[in-house]
């Protein structure tokens, strides 16, 4: 998302919530001067592309299970 500096400054709660998820560019004079970014995007990347690896059915025990086995 790209915002100008002026509407920033008018609703900067609104744009410091929304760069939680995902970048903000603001622009002056049609050129980017600054971006807003959540500092652990890393980590939330990481985490997201963790979901969905383990069956919906898989227990902490069953997981534990099968690691032994491949030991």
């Amino acid at each position: 998302m790209s915002i100008t500096a002026t509407e920033l400054k008018n609703n900067l709660s609104k744009y410091l919530q929304l760069s939680a998820t995902e970048d903000v560019y603001i622009t002056r004079n049609g050129k980017v001067i600054s971006k807003l970014t959540n500092p652990f995007q890393e980590r939330v990347d990481i985490a997201k592309s963790l979901f969905g690896v383990l069956p919906a059915d898989m227990t902490l025990e069953k997981a534990r299970e099968e690691r032994a086995n491949k030991l």
